[in-house]
């Protein structure tokens, strides 16, 4: 059975050697992700360069997909090292204070905005909420807390608001420059983190284009203010991560579960892709094998339609890279055979503005109720794929195209497995032989499978307007 969830790995010193690399490919990865919030240029250059040697080897296609840091609000350094908070101490942010100077009794963070941000009253959540503080006062310079969940706490961990609400903008200088890096790499997904509004998007495509990147955006729903333009944002994206660490410290752990589902569900009713990320296999950075928790968590988002499922710190510095990809595909697997019904063709009553929409679902719709065994798409945008992929079916969509851009943009992409693929001749039926015999020396046909072939006329993105029924001889 093919694994209909893509598994995107978060690149970093524990998957940094060639070997390990090809293992995590080899076991599973469909996309990588290259973090901008740590280091620098060179290093994501050459991690990129080591990626497309290793898929290139291993004739895989494989995305990578550049997160920009955004504005992440964080505390200093301590003096000493980590310290540790008690429950019920004072606590003060210091606006003020040198970089390194932080004790147990207060820290710098270098945000003066902050100050008019919060007020007595308000509750800041440190480290993705693992240290609480409730707001006593503001003065000039300093915010003065009282601990409410105490705990270690080490330099430059992340701060936000319960409930939303910093005035930090969606785009930083560094990411300025971190895109035009991205636009140099050549990267198929540019992640833009603490989205607000679809402004935040627009503004980071006309940066993108002015780069010379055709990378497609992927809006990180991690703020309050995102979920209440969400369909705006998701909009004005061509794929959406539900990153829970930021989102759940915002709106509260026991909202996330319920808008996780939500985001999911929306984004695609609205065609997009859709990552569910943050902490899905967390304790498999020090063990060999995920909590039972771990698997739910990873088997409900793959039940729920998510295109992909993410690993950040797991294969990035973590001990069981290779082990955590492995033990993650088998639990997408696992979670996709016992699926008991194909979700809800919602789509299929909708109008179809276009011909390819057209043509995509009228083949869900014959497949279905044909059994078909499999779906061939002839694509050269991926569009075609992506709206059959939006009806969830048991039925597999091989999307062959001659171009590498869409192949990598389809790894994303859920129950869709992209096929290079370059017809010796555009017209008659030589493309949809060709195609068939392809798939058949993969492995993926044999005779007496009924297929549908779904084609245009190769004269650009957009142009599918056939449907063709097939039984494989």
């Amino acid at each position: 059975m093919k694994r209909k969830t893509k598994i995107v790995a978060t690149l970093g010193p524990a998957s940094d050697s060639p070997e390990v690399l090809s293992k995590l490919l080899s076991a599973g990865v469909n996309v990588v992700r290259i973090n901008f919030s740590h280091g620098e240029a060179d290093d994501h250059r050459e991690r990129v360069r080591r990626v497309r040697e290793a898929a290139a080897e291993l004739q895989l296609p494989v995305a990578v997909l550049a997160d920009l840091q955004g504005p992440k609000i964080r505390i200093e350094s301590f003096i000493d090292g980590a310290v540790e908070l008690e429950t019920g101490q004072p606590f003060t942010l210091d606006t003020q204070m040198a970089a390194n100077a932080g004790t147990r009794d207060a820290v710098a963070i270098h945000y003066e905005p902050l100050l008019a941000d919060v007020k007595a009253g308000s509750q800041l959540l440190i480290n993705d909420g693992a240290i609480s503080l409730a707001v006593d006062a503001v003065d000039d310079h300093r915010i003065q807390c009282t601990v409410e969940v105490g705990g270690k706490l080490s330099g430059r961990k992340g701060v936000n608001l319960r409930g939303g609400g910093l005035s930090a903008g969606g785009l930083t200088e560094k990411d300025f420059d971190d895109i035009r890096v991205a636009a140099e790499l050549d990267v198929d997904y540019l992640a833009v983190s603490f989205v607000r509004s679809a402004a935040d998007l627009h503004d980071a495509r006309e940066r993108l284009q002015a780069a010379g990147g055709e990378a497609r955006l992927c809006a990180k729903i991690e703020r309050a203010e995102a979920i209440a333009a969400l369909d705006e944002i998701i909009q004005a994206s061509d794929a959406v991560m539900v990153a829970r660490g930021d989102l759940g410290v915002e709106i509260g752990d026991p909202e996330l579960p319920g808008v996780q589902k939500r985001i999911i569900a929306t984004a695609r009713e609205m065609n997009r892709l859709v990552i569910t990320a943050t902490q899905m296999m967390e304790s498999m950075i020090e063990n060999p094998i995920p909590t039972r928790a771990e698997v739910l968590d990873v088997a409900n988002a793959t039940l729920d339609g998510t295109d992909a499922v993410m690993l950040s710190a797991e294969t990035a510095v973590g001990h069981y890279p290779v082990q955590t990809v492995a033990a993650m595909a088998k639990i997408c697997i696992g979670a996709e055979r016992e699926a008991t019904a194909d979700r809800a063709a919602s789509g299929l009553a909708a109008h179809f503005e276009r011909t390819d929409e057209a043509i995509a679902m009228a083949t869900m719709y014959t497949a279905r109720h044909m059994h078909a065994d499999a779906i061939i798409a002839l694509t050269e945008s991926g569009t075609t794929a992506l709206l059959m992929s939006r009806q969830d079916t048991h039925i597999p969509i091989f999307a062959l195209t001659q171009y590498p851009a869409s192949e990598r943009y389809l790894a994303l992409c859920r129950n869709v497995f992209p096929v290079a693929f370059l017809p010796s001749e555009l017209n008659g039926v030589v493309p949809v032989d060709e195609a068939v015999a392809c798939l058949r020396t993969r492995g993926d046909l044999e005779s007496g499978d009924r297929v549908l072939v779904t084609k245009g006329d190769f004269t650009g993105p957009g142009g599918t307007n056939a449907m063709k029924i097939i039984t494989v001889d």
